[in-house]
């Protein structure tokens, strides 16, 4: 007799000014495993009183039931085949989350942590952190609130940059779209990445950022420079990654000396030439990894790197894993 596939309950709490995108982007990518693969996931939604909200672009969702009930449904009994589901609980961010509700953080503190796993997408980690769930712990949320996060909760380690983060049971997404990143990660732990992937298919998205990539590229991450020489230095480090992108060469190109040309491009980019220089050249490796056929040495000299060696010690730097490893888990397929 073959077993009974595990369950997967997702919990999603509603508020009001909440992100539309923020609750149906993760739960497309949940109910579209069910559609696609059979991989069926049970979805639920609450608001602290099992009224209407309105989302932050007028939206009325209708949620499911209210947080009492919800809260039942995380100590919900085994099925007939003797297992308990495995509960996800999503708390999603958007303008709502500028004035917290103090019922929804007591709800959060009292029951968050009795799920097997808990999630906020963008600014719903203010809710968490609220809460005390993310103290000691890394966390990710939108870029344009990761600076208000971390002042307000500094015992939380906010990355600024990260897709998403992971720690343990608790997963932080970024803006928006980056909550389908990592609930296409949730699917792939789930139910592999074959199921993953199709789901990624039928939404006409990638799967392919992994939790620590940059929210942004090298240039939209960046400033652009007000001066019109430090801007021509930018786009020549962006067409060529493979040069001589030294602080010496920049500055020569800029007709400024070595130790001006540093302090004004910090100054005008919010960043050094120095890292600037190697986040393009990440971005550049990483778009040939996925995109293109040129063997590990090819892409490590098209990028500067010079050696396979310094673009790994690169990559397991930036992303935690190795240029070949890249490429097999984020190749585009078509």
């Amino acid at each position: 007799m073959n077993p009974q596939p595990h369950r997967h309950l997702v919990l999603v709490v509603l508020f009001e000014g909440v992100l539309s995108l923020d609750v149906t982007g993760p739960v497309e990518v949940f109910a579209g495993a069910g559609v696609t693969t059979g991989a069926a996931y049970e979805i639920r939604t609450a608001s602290v009183d099992g009224g209407p909200v309105r989302t932050s672009s007028g939206l009325t969702l209708l949620p499911d039931t209210d947080l009492a009930s919800l809260a039942t449904s995380l100590d919900e009994p085994p099925s007939s085949g003797g297992h308990s589901p495995h509960v996800t609980l999503l708390v999603p961010g958007g303008p709502g989350t500028l004035h917290l509700d103090p019922r929804l953080v007591a709800w959060l503190r009292a029951h968050a942590l009795r799920a097997d796993r808990l999630v906020s997408v963008c600014s719903g980690a203010f809710y968490l952190a609220e809460a005390g769930l993310l103290d000691g712990r890394r966390a990710a949320t939108h870029w344009d609130v990761a600076g208000h996060l971390a002042r307000t909760y500094p015992k939380v380690d906010v990355d600024p940059d990260a897709v998403f983060v992971r720690e343990g049971r608790i997963a932080t997404s970024a803006g928006v779209t980056a909550g389908i990143d990592l609930a296409l990660a949730l699917v792939e732990e789930d139910h592999g990445r074959d199921v993953a992937l199709t789901v990624a298919r039928h939404l006409v998205v990638f799967l392919r950022r992994p939790g620590n990539q940059a929210q942004f590229s090298a240039q939209l991450s960046a400033q652009t420079a007000l001066r019109a020489p430090l801007r021509d230095v930018q786009q020549y480090i962006s067409e060529h990654p493979d040069a001589d992108l030294s602080v010496e060469t920049l500055a020569d190109r800029a007709r400024l000396s070595p130790r001006h040309f540093a302090r004004a491009f910090r100054a005008e980019t919010g960043t050094t030439p120095g890292r600037y220089v190697d986040r393009v050249r990440l971005e550049h490796a990483r778009r040939l990894l996925e995109d293109g056929p040129d063997g590990i040495e090819c892409v490590s000299r098209a990028c500067g790197y010079g050696t396979p060696e310094a673009m790994r010690r690169a990559f397991v730097k930036a992303f935690g894993t190795a240029p070949a490893e890249y490429r097999r888990r984020f190749r585009s397929t078509t």
